[in-house]
């Protein structure tokens, strides 16, 4: 694989806390890319920090919670307002809603939290940082779906990640011979607090899977990217 040289841009990555969000800036890291973090409390990247500045990366934090669009608004306007443009995306940030045996009256409102982060504030950061990324003739916006099917019990969930697989079908060809290239990647199923602890996969097998189309310089868009699929390999 050909591999764009990340170092000294920037990257953006929602729910970087833990889980995935977590290891991601710490790949993200080992190729020189600074980052920005982002999470629901900005105490809760606190302990990062220090973890990612060891690498000789600069760090931000900006915090919002996605379910409250002036939130992702001020926090947009703090990402924009301070520092230079993002260069990379992550839209790892997601809520599960409740596992419903009763599949058949799930409440309107599981679909409506799910939407609102998992779909309209992806949407909107892309296409607020989309712009900046075009201007620069480089950017890579990673929006994380699911392999989630079959499974009624979580259809809220499930038909979010649905939607944003057809974002990214639908926009990243008006990106064309721009720079900007705009992919889905599937984790897999991890054991992390969204994952559970009955997932067959440690969260750290999201590496260096989770990288590759932030990496990628081929021009690949609209594609979706398995980090399982590279587990155990090097990239």
């Amino acid at each position: 694989m050909k591999k764009a040289d990340i170092r000294g841009k920037w990257a953006l990555v929602t729910g970087a806390s833990r889980g995935v969000g977590r290891q991601v800036c710490l790949g993200l890291s080992q190729y020189g890319c600074n980052l920005v973090l982002h999470s629901r409390d900005a105490a809760h990247t606190k302990s990062l920090v220090p973890e990612l500045v060891a690498k000789g990366v600069q760090v931000r934090q900006v915090a919002g919670e996605l379910s409250d669009q002036k939130q992702v608004d001020a926090m947009l306007t703090a990402v924009l307002g301070t520092g230079p443009g993002i260069d990379i995306v992550y839209n790892n940030a997601a809520v599960m809603t409740p596992y419903h045996n009763d599949w058949q009256n799930i409440p309107a409102d599981d679909f409506r939290k799910s939407f609102e982060v998992n779909v309209i504030s992806l949407i909107h950061i892309c296409h607020c940082l989309i712009p900046g990324m075009v201007q620069r003739h480089w950017g890579r916006i990673i929006n994380v779906t699911s392999g989630i099917k079959d499974q009624p019990e979580l259809i809220a969930y499930a038909i979010s990640k649905a939607a944003v697989d057809k974002f990214v079908a639908d926009t990243a060809g008006r990106l064309k011979d721009t720079g900007v290239l705009m992919n889905l990647m599937d984790p897999g199923w991890l054991r992390t607090d969204l994952g559970g602890p009955q997932a067959p996969n440690a969260v750290e097998s999201v590496l260096p899977g989770a990288l590759v189309p932030a990496l990628i310089d081929d021009g690949t868009t609209g594609k979706l990217f398995r980090a399982q699929d590279y587990a155990g390999k090097t990239i």
